[in-house]
């Protein structure tokens, strides 16, 4: 008998022999590709009406969160906009502790942030894999039961 616990990292029990392998990897490679995206779905545990309030959730945050990169890279053309005041401080306050820390990683490249391009990027990734029109949880929303 072979097979993955709840938790995805159980303990394998060969049916010849009662040895106990403690190693998931090796488990996760002996289940054939479309039975190890089953059970991935199985352990996430998101019937369809989590799924749908997920992206009732996701969809307008990464949405948003997207828009507001893109302001900041359009402010990031004009340096000496005063962001700690109204309106500008909407889009610089929640989004520039996620560029700082960033920036340690990507410093500005030939004097230019790059910063607010790359979280764009990572958030329309995430808006599509997630919740885009084939995108994880929208197939999971519209599974029958």
């Amino acid at each position: 008998m072979s097979g993955v616990s709840a938790t995805g990292v159980g303990h394998h029990l060969s049916s010849s022999s009662a040895t106990l392998s403690n190693d998931p990897f090796q488990e996760i490679s002996k289940i054939p590709h479309s039975r190890f995206l089953e059970r991935q779905l199985v352990l996430a545990d998101l019937d369809p009406a989590t799924a749908k309030l997920a992206i009732g959730f996701l969809g307008p945050f990464l949405s948003a969160f997207g828009f507001l990169f893109i302001l900041r890279i359009v402010m990031s053309w004009y340096p000496k906009l005063p962001v700690e005041k109204f309106p500008y401080v909407i889009a610089y306050a929640p989004t520039e502790p996620l560029l700082v820390q960033t920036r340690k990683l990507i410093p500005p490249l030939g004097g230019v942030d790059v910063t607010p391009v790359v979280w764009f990027a990572l958030l329309s990734f995430l808006n599509e894999i997630l919740v885009g029109p084939q995108g994880l949880l929208v197939l999971l929303s519209q599974q029958q039961v």
